[in-house]
Formats: structure tokens, C-alpha cells, sequence
């Protein structure tokens, strides 16, 4: 049997894309291996959002080739996308195909030809097939891919095209089947979700199909990804709020807290819109983790617009942070914007950034103790001790039994340690596992 092994860069919606590869080639007749392992194939999932994310796709590429001079290595994902040139220029590389080419992963690779379609083009969304997980608790639903905003940063969507999304029918069909394979918790992933729907015909939206979708039932847990700031209004929070079935998690790209350096990004809105928006959703949830998006050291970003971005944050709940150092990208507009920052400048201030972010984090985390959390749980260790997901994204360690994997625990939060809540089952459910026997 041959062996394949996948490294996956970036965000969620890669992480989706990769499971449903793995489901191809081991639907081909391949094992799968970890990347670590010598491999038959290799494949990297790249990520392009940051020239560091670049790097770390070409040294995984080298890395696969001294783990196998002999293997087949495949480059595909958003470098391989908007840059195919600069990965067929290196010597370890045998095939590079696009995002489109995913879905036919296995026959193209074996085809050993490259491949990359206009993704541009593309005005449906179709979506790749999956069945499963390796994690046999939550699992991801690609529902929308593109993207029509174009922020001055971002090279996005000349690496996945326009929105496009999913029909709600095909949605719901997936998840009653995730749920009948035993999934507890689904993740929606796109590029910008906030879009979903309204390519479609009729137009619908986020929010009708979330009512679709709890109206179905089908799952204890739905958990959504990240949202713009000016797309996350009132009925939705609302839904959350009143839903059994959404988690109170949400990811908020802010990428800066100055109204002039948020102009120069093009985002559609301003400090003080998000700043009303972190309010409410503290209002009505008080409990959700809310974590954002912040760029450090974007072009003519001066001192004090750096500092607005701090002082913002220290002001509003936020739970953590998620840090970019500004990356020059090549075919966007702030590329050729004046006022680069030297690279000591902004490391500096994503370092600042980062710092705050840790302790906002501890801060979030500290509230919990003395509170109660539905905890899905995931594994058990040799000594007993479970570790799970809360609904609001923290992870919570006590002490268990193996019969509780895949189940939702409710834990008493006791203490802190090192980023991780631990506690004591106060209402011990017993629920099933559901794994299927297929898996």
C-alpha cells in the first residue's frame, strides 16, 4: 500500500480541504502517514497570506524531500495558487496544482502534471467531498469559499476567487450525514462567510441558513468561524444568544483600532462601530469568547495610530488576538503604498501585541473559574484525566472515563493552569460514544 503524508498551512478552510484530500487517496487505496514519516507522496496545503507562511511551505517542501529522494511532492493550496511559478523553480517540487485541482488530488497526482485553473472564474461553489474526520468528535463544513472584499493587504482573493457558496440543501444534507457518523460539533468554515448567500439564486444569507440549520436539530454543537465586524448584526447575535446549538465563540477581524489606518486597509468600518459591536455581544453573551484579528505595522502606520490600536483593545473584552506582522504582498494595493515600516518596527510592535494578547487571555480564562461548562469531550489520558472543548472555546481537563469520549460533560471550573481550565464533573451524563464502525 502506498503512503501519503499532508502538512496543511493556514486556516480552517485549508484544514477542511485537507481532510477531504486524505478521503481521496485513501479512497484510492493509500495510508496515510504523518508528514514526520517517509511518505510515497507528499503534499503541502499552502497558505499565502504572509511571506512567512511562504517560507515555511518551501521548507516543508525540502523537508519531504530528505525524509524521500524518491517521492512524489506535490505543492497545491494558496502559494500554489497566485505563485505556481516559484514553486516549479524548485528542484524539489514534481507537481503544483491549484485550489480548484483539489478535488481530483489523488488522479492528478498520480497523472504527475500541473495544474492551475482561473480560479477567478469560477462562479459556483462546489464543494469537496468528506466524510470524515481524524478527529472523531468535531468536524469542519466548508460552506462558502472567495472573497469580493479586496482590502488593500489581503491576497486572498486572488488565491481563491469570488464568493461563492454552497446551497443551503446540500448543508443540511451534510450534516445530518456528519451527525449520523457521530460528530457532536460542526465547525462552518469559509473565506468570508459573512457573503454567504448572496450569489446564490434566490439570495439568502448567514443567518437564514443558521436558522435552517437549527431548526434541523441535528447536532448538539454548531460553532461558527470568523465574521466582519460590519456583517455580525443584531438578529444574529440574538440567534446565538437564544440558540441551544451555536456556541458563544466568535472571531472578529479588527485589524486596527485607527479609523485613518482602517481607510487606508479598506475596511468598512470604524474603532468605535467595532467597539459598540464587542459591547453588545458582551451584553448578550457574556460568557462567549470573542477573539480578533489585529495586522501590526501596516504601511504609514505611525505611532500614534499604533497606539490607538493598543489602547483599543486594552479598553474592550476581548479573549485573545490573533497577530500578523504586516507582510508586503505582491499584486495588492498596499504593496505599493508609501510608508513601509523597516521589519524591527513591526516585529517590535507585533511582540506588544502579542503580550496583550496573552494577557487577555489569562484574564478570559480566569473568569471561568467558579463557572460550569459543557465540555465535549475528546480524549483520556493513561491517568484518567479527559480534555475537551467548552462551548465557548476553552480547553478543560478532569478526571473521567473512557466511556465519555465524544460526549458533553458539564465541568465546575476549579483552577488555571498554564491556559488550560481544570475542574470536576458535577453532572456526569454518560452519553454513548458515537464513533461509526466504519471508522
Amino acid at each position: 500500500m502506498k503512503r501519503v503524508a499532508i502538512a496543511t498551512l493556514g486556516c480552517k478552510t485549508n484544514q477542511f480541504e485537507s481532510a477531504a484530500m486524505i478521503e481521496q487517496f485513501t479512497d484510492s487505496g493509500y495510508s496515510v502517514v504523518p508528514f514526520s514519516e517517509v511518505a510515497d507522496i507528499y503534499v503541502v496545503n499552502s497558505c499565502t497570506v504572509t511571506a512567512r507562511t511562504d517560507t515555511e511551505t518551501r521548507r516543508l517542501i525540502r523537508r519531504a524531500r530528505r525524509l524521500n529522494p524518491q517521492a512524489r511532492i506535490v505543492a497545491t493550496g494558496c502559494y500554489a495558487q497566485v505563485a505556481p511559478q516559484e514553486l516549479e523553480q524548485m528542484p524539489e517540487v514534481d507537481t503544483v496544482l491549484g485550489n480548484r485541482e483539489k478535488s481530483a488530488i489523488a488522479s492528478l497526482t498520480e497523472a504527475g502534471e500541473n495544474r492551475i485553473s482561473d480560479i477567478g472564474s469560477e462562479a459556483t461553489a462546489i464543494p469537496l467531498k468528506l466524510e470524515s474526520f481524524a478527529e472523531h468528535t468535531r468536524a469542519f463544513l466548508q460552506i462558502q469559499n472567495g472573497c469580493n472584499a479586496f482590502c488593500s493587504y489581503c491576497i486572498v482573493p486572488y488565491a481563491r476567487g469570488r464568493s461563492r457558496s454552497v446551497v443551503p440543501a446540500h448543508i443540511t444534507t451534510e450534516i445530518e450525514k456528519l451527525a449520523a457518523n457521530g460528530y457532536r460539533e460542526i465547525v462552518l468554515t469559509g473565506i468570508h462567510l459573512g457573503a454567504y448567500g448572496h450569489d446564490l439564486t434566490p439570495p439568502t444569507s448567514l443567518l437564514e441558513l443558521l436558522q435552517a440549520i437549527t431548526a434541523q436539530a441535528a447536532i448538539p454543537r454548531l460553532r461558527i468561524g470568523s465574521l466582519e465586524p460590519n456583517e455580525l448584526d443584531r438578529p444574529l447575535i440574538e440567534l446565538i444568544r437564544d440558540s441551544a446549538m451555536l456556541c458563544h465563540h466568535l472571531h472578529l477581524p479588527l485589524q486596527s483600532g485607527s479609523d485613518s489606518v482602517l481607510k487606508r486597509m479598506g475596511r468598512h468600518y470604524t474603532s468605535e462601530q467595532f467597539r459598540l459591536l464587542v459591547e453588545e455581544i458582551q451584553r448578550e453573551l457574556p460568557d462567549a469568547y470573542i477573539a480578533a484579528d489585529v495586522i501590526a505595522g501596516f504601511p504609514g502606520e505611525n505611532e500614534a495610530e499604533f497606539d490607538a490600536t493598543m489602547a483599543l483593545i486594552k479598553e474592550l473584552p476581548l479573549s485573545d488576538l490573533h497577530v500578523f506582522p504586516y507582510s508586503k504582498r505582491s499584486g495588492t494595493k498596499a504593496a505599493g503604498m508609501e510608508g513601509h515600516l523597516p521589519a524591527s518596527v513591526i516585529t517590535g510592535r507585533a511582540k506588544l501585541l502579542r503580550e496583550l494578547a496573552a494577557a487577555k487571555k489569562q484574564q478570559f480564562l480566569g473568569q471561568q473559574i467558579g463557572q460550569t461548562l459543557q465540555v465535549l469531550v475528546q480524549q483520556i489520558d493513561q491517568h484518567g484525566i479527559c480534555s475537551g472543548i467548552s462551548r465557548n472555546y476553552v480547553t478543560v481537563m478532569f478526571q473521567g472515563e473512557r466511556e465519555m469520549i465524544n460526549s458533553e460533560q458539564t465541568v465546575l471550573i476549579t483552577e488555571l493552569r498554564a491556559e488550560k481550565l481544570s475542574g470536576k464533573i458535577i453532572d456526569s451524563r454518560h452519553e454513548p460514544t458515537l464513533h461509526s464502525s466504519s471508522r
